[in-house]
């Protein structure tokens, strides 16, 4: 665990240690601290600067099957046996929970190489003026775009911020992060006419951050773009959803295969283990161990190892997203999918997530779908978690005969989740650095609601 601060470890030790002198049976302790720092821009000036420093600490004691979580920042011993105090007494109040409790000492993580997963850059944290420096460039850039009368926003950041878990039952592991981002919200036309679009880049590594002057003038060009737009026929029609969007569509899904939500039995998929969910062919992949990406991590938040595994095969479901409450509520293993922060209960959470592409660029799909809609915004949404029905107001360009056409704002899509996943011709243009990898989607079929 090198470069992590020997602090986050004493800090775990003594939670657990003041968990048992109050009397707890079993416990779990998270110590993280971070900086960031982030500048904005505006008329090429600097608009604001924050930094923040931050030192959390979460405490997690059982009583029986009874549980209760406190979290503090304040770091004095005499606070931290307060903590485990009212904690214990909190649980001894709380209702039974019989799936509640830590994990066995055989389940728990014994290896793994953090290294090699690339999450910190060691690169010294840039400066102030550095940050301003790319922010004004990516400003810069978006002005340059004929058409785009002001930038709304520019911002460049930086963060590093590091994480120790312990548990009772002998688990003690943590990590570093760091994390680099560009962003720029460009406007095009004036009063009334005026529309906005967006680009940006978040990377581990300084190195692998995209060009400042790129994000502002891929940004002004997208604002360009929805100028002057018009609401598209209303009517059943194919809808392609472009790659910035359709990563949501696969986020309806993993909600839908979240551990928690089959439990409770508010999944529209809660018969769908083991059918037909995507087309034929079709593979969804979780990785935890991708180098230099956000979603990778060692264990996750119980302990447990992470693992690759795949959560569709050939288009059929396989597998749940479990912790080890949802776990044993569904009498079935732990998949290493536990998220938390210091002040909340573990919940299951997915980490790098890829749908394998198609065979097809964006252009293809744009050319064989006919007439129809490519989504390139949405907003707003009504999904029903019960019955996967789906509504979302949406933003994009209108395409007649394979060719696009022109801008469409001001509609409605509509569908049900489980048809719109079992129909998608997938493109090939997911972003390999993201930890959500998803391509532009056609479905067809599609209501549109507009003019």
């Amino acid at each position: 665990m090198s470069g992590l601060s020997t602090s986050l470890p004493e800090f775990t030790e003594k939670l657990l240690s003041a968990a048992r002198g109050a009397g707890a049976d079993a416990a779990d302790a998270l110590a993280s601290m971070g900086s960031a720092i982030e500048i904005n821009v505006r008329s090429g000036v600097l608009e604001q600067a924050e930094r923040s420093e931050t030192m959390d600490l979460g405490l997690r004691v059982f009583v029986g099957q009874r549980q209760a979580v406190v979290s503090g920042s304040d770091l004095r011993d005499g606070t931290l046996t307060t903590m485990a105090e009212r904690a214990v007494a909190m649980a001894k109040e709380a209702p039974d929970d019989p799936y509640a409790g830590l994990a066995a000492p055989e389940q728990l993580a014994v290896d793994w190489n953090i290294e090699a997963l690339e999450l910190y850059d060691t690169q010294p944290e840039p400066s102030a003026g550095a940050l301003e420096a790319d922010a004004l460039a990516a400003e810069a850039a978006a002005l340059g775009v004929a058409g785009i009368e002001q930038v709304d926003a520019a911002s460049a950041s930086y963060g590093s911020g590091q994480v120790h878990f312990q548990t009772s039952a002998g688990f003690a592991g943590g990590y570093q992060r760091s994390n680099r981002s560009i962003s720029c919200v460009a406007i095009a036309g004036s009063g009334l006419q005026m529309e906005r679009d967006y680009d940006f880049d978040n990377r581990i590594f300084q190195e692998d951050l995209a060009d400042p002057a790129e994000i502002g003038a891929k940004a002004g060009a997208r604002a360009v773009a929805r100028l002057k737009p018009s609401k598209p026929p209303t009517g059943q029609f194919p809808v392609l959803f472009d790659e910035r969007v359709a990563s949501s569509l696969i986020g309806h899904f993993l909600s839908a295969i979240n551990g928690a939500s089959v439990a409770r039995g508010s999944s529209w998929l809660l018969e769908g283990l083991g059918q037909q969910v995507f087309p034929d062919g079709t593979q969804l992949i979780e990785d935890p161990h991708r180098p230099r990406v956000a979603g990778s991590r060692p264990f996750d938040g119980e302990g447990l190892p992470t693992q690759r595994r795949a959560l569709v095969e050939n288009g059929v479901l396989i597998g749940w997203t479990l912790d080890l409450a949802s776990a044993r509520h569904l009498s079935m293993p732990p998949t290493g999918n536990a998220s938390r922060g210091v002040s909340a209960p573990p919940s299951p959470s997915n980490w790098n997530i890829t749908l394998m592409p198609g065979l097809h660029t964006q252009a293809d799909l744009i050319r064989d779908m006919g007439t129809g809609l490519l989504v390139t915004s949405m907003i707003g949404s009504t999904i029903n978690p019960n019955t996967g029905d789906y509504s979302r107001g949406a933003a994009g360009v209108w395409v007649e005969n394979g060719v696009i056409t022109h801008p469409v704002s001001e509609c409605t899509i509509a569908g049900n989740l489980r048809d719109m996943l079992r129909g998608f011709i997938a493109a090939n243009d997911a972003r390999a650095h993201l930890s959500r990898r998803v391509p532009s989607l056609l479905i067809d079929g599609m209501t549109i609601a507009g003019g």
